[in-house]
């Protein structure tokens, strides 16, 4: 059974730093690509980061220079370290991989004061 389990949300005013972490487990993590998505209210969900097995990392425009994704693969876990937080990253954040399927955790609630 697969299981994506997110924490280290929370709120900060602008300008702060925030690091999100999701702990896999059911699947070969080391191989699997894993993402972080946010939904904010009322919009859709969007890609925020990637990262490969192999470590290879992309961004959403939005974030490029203030996010940054990271893996453990001896701890199965995926990381999003943010900085710069504007208010407009306020969302709900959720890591997601496929694997066969794709799955999702529960999310996070990240949210930035003005």
């Amino acid at each position: 059974q697969v299981q994506l389990v997110e924490s280290g949300g929370g709120l900060v005013q602008a300008g702060g730093s925030l690091s999100l972490s999701c702990a896999a487990s059911g699947i070969i993590f080391s191989i699997e690509t894993m993402r972080w998505y946010r939904q904010a209210p009322g919009k859709q969900r969007e890609l925020v980061a990637a990262i490969t097995g192999a470590g290879s990392t992309n961004y959403a425009d939005s974030v490029k220079g203030r996010f940054k994704i990271s893996r453990d693969n001896a701890k199965n876990t995926v990381y999003l370290h943010m900085n710069s937080l504007k208010p407009e990253d306020t969302a709900v954040y959720y890591c997601n991989t496929f694997s066969r399927a794709i799955y999702w955790g529960q999310g996070t609630q990240v949210t930035v004061s003005s």
